[in-house]
């Protein structure tokens, strides 16, 4: 748990002038149309797709961007983005992230020190300084190590972009439940793998992310087998989940030191077959949506001490959780990896104070994940 989001959320006061409030805000996601089959490398060592130019309608301070793709050994992917501030200038490329699913030939990575007069991006998240933008671009660059025939794949290429900063007082939303739905999402508990593979970003008790995405993943009967796990039964006999800790692997940024990369998370799951984005809604009424087609979200959240009845810790600066259901009267089923244990990560959440904690710290963010047969509800733009 602990920096995300509070990360962003002071990155945030500090150039945009006003914190994160309440909904409604301006939202838009967007994925580019890619061929059939996705985009590949011919003979080339590399080579760069720019997507069109898309405006958003209105102007916006944050942007994220998120990939599907495959990268076998000896290949990687760069993402970047590029915009027009509501003055008309053009703003450099920045890079949004270096990814490959493997670990081996490059580290997947953020990249810091891109700061100009224009924005900068923090970890995943391209933040605008003086002068919203109004429209972007995104490029991906394929690669691969010289004397390989191997070629990464794109798939899916598509970014959120906002403008969350809103002053008004926060309101919770009015449920449209009528009925008790809950997806019964496997349970996974970060917690039970404290200590374990101190390297990733201290061990288990950060590793919300990725076991909040490996439920999600599970959920949809994907997943990492046994030969994929080895290792990890190797170094730590008879643990519990070991998934969990393989996930972690292999969604750590080695530039910002977690597992908490928004596009990494869903980038990992997307490699199990699925399709994935990273996006913000409005409001849990949105996230009702998509509990009623049937699938679970993952939510960014973040709190002061005592906000959140029934949490694990009295507080948390960033952590991430599952939305598995909503009761009738539309408090949230949350399948929580804070949790002592498996069998203690369901927990039911107050509408209202999940909703603040979730909105107010991130804006919304979710990890859609789904398999292609599960349909996304309709979208008012923003997913």
């Amino acid at each position: 748990m602990g920096r995300r989001v509070l990360l962003l959320a002071l990155l945030t006061m500090l150039f945009a002038g006003t914190a994160r409030a309440a909904q409604p805000y301006n939202v838009s996601y967007h994925a580019f149309p890619l061929p059939r089959g996705g985009v590949t490398l011919a003979n080339a060592p590399g080579g760069t797709l720019t997507s069109p130019w898309f405006a958003t309608g209105f102007g916006f301070t944050e942007l994220v961007s998120s990939w599907n793709a495959s990268t076998p050994p000896g290949t990687w992917i760069e993402v970047r983005m590029r915009g027009t501030t509501d003055q008309g200038h053009l703003t450099k490329w920045y890079v949004m992230g270096r990814w490959a699913y493997g670990d081996q030939d490059i580290q997947r990575t953020s990249v810091g020190g891109q700061a100009d007069a224009d924005g900068y991006v923090a970890i995943d998240t391209f933040f605008a300084k003086d002068h919203p933008l109004v429209s972007y671009q995104l490029s991906v660059t394929l690669l691969r190590v010289p004397g390989s025939t191997a070629t990464p794949t794109v798939t899916r290429l598509g970014a959120v972009a906002s403008d969350p900063i809103n002053s008004n007082p926060y309101v919770a939303s009015s449920t449209t439940m009528t009925k008790t739905i809950d997806l019964h999402v496997p349970s996974f508990s970060q917690e039970i793998h404290a200590g374990q593979y101190p390297q990733y970003d201290g061990g288990g008790e950060a590793w919300c992310s990725p076991t909040s995405t490996s439920m999600v993943v599970a959920f949809w009967g994907k997943g990492p087998t046994r030969s994929d796990y080895a290792s990890v039964l190797d170094d730590y006999p008879g643990i519990a989940d070991p998934w969990i800790d393989y996930a972690a692997r292999y969604t750590f940024d080695y530039h910002y030191n977690g597992t908490g990369n928004w596009p990494f998370n869903t980038a990992y799951a997307a490699h199990w077959g699925l399709e994935s984005e990273v996006t913000q809604l409005h409001s849990l009424a949105e996230a009702e949506q998509f509990v009623k087609a049937g699938i679970p979200l993952v939510a960014s959240i973040a709190f002061e001490p005592n906000k959140l009845d029934g949490f694990l810790f009295r507080g948390t600066d960033g952590h991430l959780l599952v939305i598995g259901g909503f009761t009738t009267d539309g408090n949230v089923i949350s399948y929580d990896p804070a949790a002592t244990t498996d069998d203690a990560v369901r927990r039911v959440y107050d509408r209202a104070q999940f909703e603040k904690a979730w909105m107010t710290a991130s804006g919304g963010i979710v990890y859609v994940i789904h398999p292609l047969s599960a349909p996304l509800p309709p979208s008012p733009g923003n997913w």
